[in-house]
């Protein structure tokens, strides 16, 4: 490869990067080979000793990994001819899985797997380890770890975090099936893998609108504390899911409908998507604009048909909607049918007004809508760090852009489901629900 390419590459890698690729790099070069390692110039000689920079193809997977699309790009400006090898070396699911569950740790949870395997580490091997990479290159260097064994990190993680838990388990359950169905070599499948995908190669992907209302001026409807938390929450991650995020505060109903339908005008020839976030007061088939006029949600699609933006048309059209359905509660009860008696008050309110008629949403190609409650109910939103749908939404994906596994909207949404059924708001119970007609799946990844 190009010297002066990767230089440039190196010169945007801090040192915290360069351990990173040094613990990813783990299973090609040799743990000696890898000590003292200074600066990614240092790992490039590492990696051209073993033939592993002949082409871009490694060095790819390696910042992809971890989440450098900048340096990608960096590697399509080498004017020079690509040089062909006959074998592609990969990054395995084993390190890229270790990796994932490393972005996912906390400070807290960090220390308390320190805590939970000093016994079998050493208290001085755990003082040196200054991230999750560390211990997990310790449990190697003792055996503790490997790609067939991940028992004892399995059994820790159940206790710091349960979804970091859940990765490793995936994992495990995937190595398990790939063993139970591997082809021979003379046979291979003519199957176009992504056909059942949608195609996202833009960048941006394309527009994510979000209506931020808080202030109302209508007497019956109160002001939203918190919702800023959730509009800030949504303009982080869209934007590192590679969305343009444009946000609309605090609109009337005529508002909302004007910067809808001129959206709708736009050409999307160049986009992948459009996701539409509303976080305002509602009821039954409806949100609110801050004058207490009503939107109803087929006013919010219907612009975005196959008829109307035909540059739309079978593309992903998602619309998450933070606001009551209706003025009910939704109680929870044990599987023996006790009531749940326990109270959880907190900083918490509602998104509800007066209930009215409802309103059905077309079934139109390609749309998902992802409600915060489903009807005839209330949805909660806390004062202080946001509503329960739409921090939990952007935290499952978080979780999904950072995992190598292929996890689309709808496993990301029912994991949603999952984490806001558990909880208990002023001691009521909250079940979002999704209603698609997506014709493929959608995967959502960081760029």
């Amino acid at each position: 490869m190009d010297r002066l390419t990767l230089s440039h590459i190196d010169e945007g890698l801090d040192s915290s990067e360069v351990a990173e690729l040094c613990f990813l790099c783990r299973d090609v070069v040799t743990r000696r080979r890898l000590e003292n390692i200074k600066d990614a110039k240092d790992l490039f000689l590492r990696l051209e000793e073993k033939g592993l920079l002949q082409n871009d193809a490694f060095l790819r997977q390696l910042l992809y990994t971890i989440h450098r699309a900048d340096l990608l790009r960096v590697l399509e400006t080498d004017s020079r001819p690509p040089e062909e090898t006959d074998a592609s070396p990969v990054l395995s699911d084993y390190r890229k899985t270790l990796y994932s569950i490393y972005n996912g740790f906390t400070t807290e949870n960090f220390e308390k797997l320190k805590f939970l395997l000093t016994d079998q580490l050493g208290r001085r091997q755990m003082e040196l380890s200054k991230t999750p990479l560390d211990v997990f290159a310790e449990m190697e260097k003792s055996a503790l770890l490997s790609e067939t064994d991940v028992s004892l990190l399995h059994k820790a993680l159940q206790e710091c975090d349960q979804q970091l838990a859940i990765t490793l388990e995936e994992y495990t359950q995937g190595r398990q099936q790939r063993q139970q169905f591997t082809l021979p070599p003379d046979v291979s499948m003519d199957i176009e893998v992504y056909s059942d995908y949608y195609t996202l190669t833009h960048n941006p992907r394309g527009w994510c609108v979000v209506f931020n209302n808080e202030i109302f001026t209508a007497t019956h409807l109160s002001n939203r504390k918190g919702t800023q938390k959730d509009a800030d929450t949504l303009k982080e991650v869209f934007t590192r899911l590679g969305f343009q995020v444009k946000i609309h505060n605090n609109c009337t109903a005529e508002q909302m409908e004007k910067k809808i339908n001129d959206l709708g005008r736009i050409n999307f020839t160049n986009h992948d998507a459009l996701v539409v976030c509303v976080l305002s007061h509602g009821e039954k088939g409806c949100v609110f604009g801050t004058d207490g006029g009503k939107v109803l949600l087929k006013e919010l699609t219907d612009p975005f048909t196959s008829g109307r933006a035909s540059t739309l048309a079978g593309k992903p059209k998602l619309f998450f909607i933070q606001a009551c359905q209706g003025e009910e509660y939704q109680k929870g009860y044990y599987p023996s049918s006790r009531e749940d008696e326990k109270q959880n008050k907190g900083a918490l309110q509602s998104d509800a007004s007066i209930p009215d008629e409802a309103v059905l949403v077309p079934e139109l190609a390609d749309f998902l809508i992802g409600m915060a409650t489903v009807e005839e109910f209330k949805s909660f939103r806390n004062t202080v760090t946001g509503s329960i749908y739409i921090q939990e939404l952007c935290k499952q994906l978080t979780i999904a852009a950072r995992r190598q596994e292929m996890d689309d909207i709808l496993t990301v949404l029912t994991r949603v489901n999952r984490e806001v059924s558990k909880g208990e708001y002023l001691s009521h119970k909250q079940m979002p629900q999704p209603n698609y007609t997506l014709t493929k799946k959608l995967v959502l990844k960081f760029v």
